[in-house]
């Protein structure tokens, strides 16, 4: 999915909006090309002051900033109150405008900032409901401290805003003010709290999976699904817990206790999905569903199979330190500014009275570190994948929704959305006892539910069915209060009582400390089933499809000080099912980047060798590709008589699957992947299932003469099957491909033959065309000449200012916007800049961070953030990382106060 998370469609701009671009472009263009008055004072009016004194209001002490070359604060305190107070003043200093969008996104109000194009959006987002569960959790869960916090934390952020113009706060507002007189609002504390629901929706596991399945019968045998949604591969990509199992006399989960056989997973029962079941209508529904789901913004990061997070921590057994290393590089959405900011919170004397001293990895508009280390412990994140949502069809009247044969009333609420500049619209709201009618937000929903007909599935059902939503992230919980337990923990098991709290989204945390222990936890609150395994939407009108409760945070897997010295986490499975009696998710991501990992470590640790911090951070940039290591000794065998294509083929001679930025054979075999897919399943899946990639019908620049075999553009247009998706080339596609290549004949290398090529029937025909196809791909993208392709060309980052960046006029775009960088990496690498061969090769999602923490030894730790820590365009700190970032390297990083004192470049007091 785009990254673009707040941009109004183009198509929706009506003139106004067009004249508030244009006036933008003249203003920005006069001031920052030519000095003109406006554009140099309204740019920099925002630029943050990070020297001299400012007094602030609620202060009760002297608080310092000090920030280095890069513009990282470190912030000084002599209270808790006083901290929290001041890191909200200095996010709001750097990012404000970033996070007064992201708490528009939160609450469903971004029509209020930029007009009617956002109403589906902000209505698809009230019916969800983030802002009143927020509230909900501000109001009755969390405790009085972390209250505290969060209100001290929006204490600072109104204190920069006091007396400044929007205009003063950063640059967008600026172009606002010829729109609509959009006001700034205070900051509240349940801003910050929000921001954990949107964070959960982009690692929410496997509800298109869920919708996926049920659109593929459709096309699609029961057989085939299957083979399209392999079984983890434990064989070949091992779990982050190697053994575990449950404790019989205590019912409790022992991560050092040998599995037994079993499996406690069960096999869904999901109506319009079985012999004779499968429903068009149902489809429809479904498919118009993973529209309106696209639609709604991609605040983190995409959301497939190879998508995911690195993380890893091995013991001072095998470091060349003595100590812990842990590294950490979570894959999220490309943004400006990156979703990140690097910050320390430092309480200048720690004591029972004032307990921080922790730097890290923050959000802007939440206070906390939520990556990092403290004096005493380093943790880090990714996802751990687990199936948190349930979608469930609804036999809807009338009255209400159908359970059990008696029909219960639905829960309705109204809710208003103000639109800049046009009128106000009122919205209804439904929900059943398990969550929100998702299928009211869409008017094609609306249609099918009405008329479509659901066959055997339930005869009765002339009117289709309701879909509503079931999520964990929609109860109140204490996410909140773990981040703050997490930030002052001082040993494993105060961790675990901190990340007991967290319980949405639900993440792999690894862990080490001081002491040379180190651990892992998977907390969350993760539903248990009484019947159905939740990879399939399921009959709403049978209530023993209902969640019985919650896996209890003892029985969740962890391991602490395990025997092979190493923990690793890539979203690959967390415990092999067998042995253990709950079921985390039937979704995970196939291991391709964890195993690679594990084998990095292991080459590194055979026979007494040592990890250095250098070494955990060449193994973050490794970009080696594991479906190469499959496909290509196969490709090198076919017999290629065209000479353009057997060229091509023979970039791919002695390549070690590595993928840099000036590879052509990466670019050449990245281009013959893509095409298999294309091939090999493109025109069998059904359309509703993803958007279709490019289609390209031009010549190559430097092609003369008439259109020949040896001249010719890759595949028309029109030789492509209309109702057909493509797939997105995760590491789900690297398992279900790994069975096919072993066998010559296959349905799924059966293809039509068009104008210019015959149908093929076996394996080494269809790879031959792809062959052929990529060869005329990349003539038209990078030229005929392959000596000079490089995967950099095809593999580009570019990153885009989240408003006026995504969607203005070029001109626009020019000035917020910074790129392109060529990148190596890819999809499904432990370095995974990702793409998605649906759409191409453009750089989608990145690792938005790096850090390499030296447990103990913190001074010598070292971090990169994907931007830099200003919001501000033209700042000299928008993107003075990335160039750095790109290459792979990794900026000191400073904690304790004297290493701090002498990488201080500016000094800011702030006083009461």
């Amino acid at each position: 999915m785009p990254s673009n998370t707040t941009a109004p469609p183009a198509k929706k701009k009506g003139r106004r909006a067009r004249l508030i671009l244009l006036v933008l472009v003249l203003a920005l263009v006069a001031g920052v090309g030519y000095g003109g008055y406006w554009g140099v004072s309204t740019v920099r009016a925002s630029f943050p002051q990070t020297t001299g004194e400012i007094r602030l209001d609620r202060l009760s002490g002297e608080v310092e900033v000090k920030r280095d070359a890069n513009g990282v604060p470190q912030i000084y305190a002599d209270n808790e109150t006083d901290l929290f107070r001041a890191q909200g003043y200095v996010q709001a200093q750097d990012r404000f405008y970033e996070m007064d969008v992201r708490r528009h996104v939160t609450a469903g109000r971004l029509s209020e900032m930029f007009g009617d194009g956002q109403v589906e959006t902000d209505a698809f987002l009230r019916t969800l409901g983030w802002r009143r569960v927020a509230q909900q959790e501000y109001d009755k869960v969390l405790s009085a401290e972390t209250k505290k916090y969060l209100q001290a934390y929006a204490e600072g952020v109104n204190a920069y805003l006091k007396d400044r113009d929007p205009a003063d706060v950063s640059v967008e507002y600026a172009a606002l003010a010829f729109s609509n007189d959009y006001t700034i609002e205070p900051w509240t504390p349940v801003d910050s709290v929000a921001w954990l629901k949107a964070m959960a929706w982009d690692l929410r596991g496997n509800m298109q999976d869920e919708i996926d399945r049920s659109l593929m019968t459709s096309r699609l045998s029961a057989a085939q699904i299957k083979q399209l949604y392999p079984e983890y591969p434990y064989a070949l990509h091992q779990p982050i817990v190697g053994q575990g199992a449950v404790d019989e006399s205590t019912g409790k989960f022992d991560p050092k206790a040998k599995a037994t056989e079993g499996d406690g997973a069960t096999t869904g029962d999901t109506p319009g999905n079985g012999p004779g079941g499968s429903s068009q209508g149902m489809n429809s529904q479904l498919g118009a569903l993973s529209e309106v789901l696209d639609g709604i913004p991609a605040l983190l990061g995409p959301n497939g199979n190879g998508i995911g997070s690195n993380s890893w921590v091995v013991s001072g057994r095998y470091t060349t330190s003595g100590k812990p290393l842990l590294a950490n590089d979570p894959h999220l959405a490309p943004q400006l500014p990156s979703l990140w900011y690097q910050m320390g919170l430092h309480c200048r004397s720690v004591s029972a009275t004032c307990r921080y001293d922790v730097a890290g990895y923050t959000f802007s508009g939440m206070p906390g570190v939520i990556i990092g280390h403290n004096d005493k412990i380093a943790w880090g994140l990714t996802n751990l994948g687990a199936d948190v949502t349930d979608l469930y069809l609804e036999k809807i009247g009338p009255d209400g929704y159908l359970v059990d044969g008696r029909t219960k009333p639905f829960i309705v609420r109204d809710e208003i959305i103000k639109v800049a500049g046009g009128e106000d619209r009122t919205i209804t709201i439904r929900s059943t006892d398990r969550g929100p009618l998702v299928s009211d937000r869409s008017s094609e929903l609306e249609k099918v539910g009405q008329q479509a007909p659901v066959g055997n599935a339930a005869p009765d059902r002339g009117t289709g069915y309701g879909v509503s939503l079931q999520w964990t992230a929609l109860q109140p919980g204490k996410s909140m209060d773990a981040i703050f337990a997490l930030d002052r923990a001082k040993d494993f098991k105060q961790f675990r009582a901190a990340a007991k709290n967290f319980e949405v989204p639900s993440q792999n945390l690894v862990y080490a400390d001081t002491e040379g222990h180190i651990g892992y936890q998977s907390p969350g609150k993760i539903p248990q089933r009484t019947k159905g395994d939740g990879t399939l939407p399921a009959p709403g009108w049978d209530s023993s499809y209902r969640w019985k409760g919650y896996i209890p945070f003892e029985q969740l897997p962890y391991e602490y000080d395990p025997e092979r010295g190493y923990v690793v986490t890539a979203n690959q499975a967390v415990i092999d099912a067998k042995g253990y009696p709950d079921l985390l998710t039937k979704d995970w991501g196939y291991g391709s980047r964890s195993q690679r990992i594990n084998d990095l470590i292991e080459s590194k640790i055979k026979d007494g060798g040592k990890i250095s911090p250098d070494d955990m951070r060449t193994m973050q940039t490794d970009n080696r590709s594991e479906i190469a290591t499959l496909l290509n000794p196969l490709l090198l065998k076919i017999d290629i008589s065209d000479p353009y294509v057997r060229e091509a083929q023979k970039l791919l001679e002695g390549w070690d699957y590595t993928q840099e930025p000036d590879s052509a054979a990466a670019a050449y075999f990245n281009a013959v992947w893509r095409n298999v897919l294309k091939l090999s399943f493109g025109n069998k899946l059904p359309k509703e299932l993803r958007a279709e990639g490019d289609c390209i019908n031009v010549r190559p620049a430097d092609a003369t003469g008439p259109v020949d075999e040896q001249n010719k553009l890759v595949r028309e247009c029109g030789q492509r099957d209309p109702d057909s998706a493509q797939p997105d080339g995760g590491d789900r596609w690297y398992e279900v491909v790994r069975p096919l290549l072993k066998q010559e004949k296959s349905e799924w290398w059966v293809t039509p033959g068009n104008r210019t090529d015959q149908a093929t029937e076996t394996r080494d025909q269809l790879l031959a065309r792809a062959m052929k196809d990529a060869r005329w791909e990349l003539t038209a993208k990078l030229g005929k000449d392959v000596s000079t392709w490089s995967w950099g060309r095809l593999h580009q980052l570019t990153l885009k200012n989240q408003t006026l960046g995504t969607a203005g006029p070029g001109v626009v775009q020019q000035l917020l916007n910074r790129g392109p960088w060529n990148l190596g990496g890819g999809e499904a690498a432990v370095d995974a800049t990702g793409w998605n061969a649906a759409g191409g090769y453009e750089v989608i999602w990145v690792p938005s961070m790096r850090m390499v923490v030296n447990v103990g030894d913190w001074d010598k730790s070292r971090w990169i953030n994907l931007t830099g820590a200003s919001g501000h365009a033209f700042n000299s700190h928008y993107t003075d990382q990335t160039d750095a970032w790109a290459r792979g390297d990794l900026y000191d990083w400073a904690y304790g106060r004297a290493a701090v004192d002498a990488s201080t470049k500016d000094t800011l007091k702030l006083k009461p």
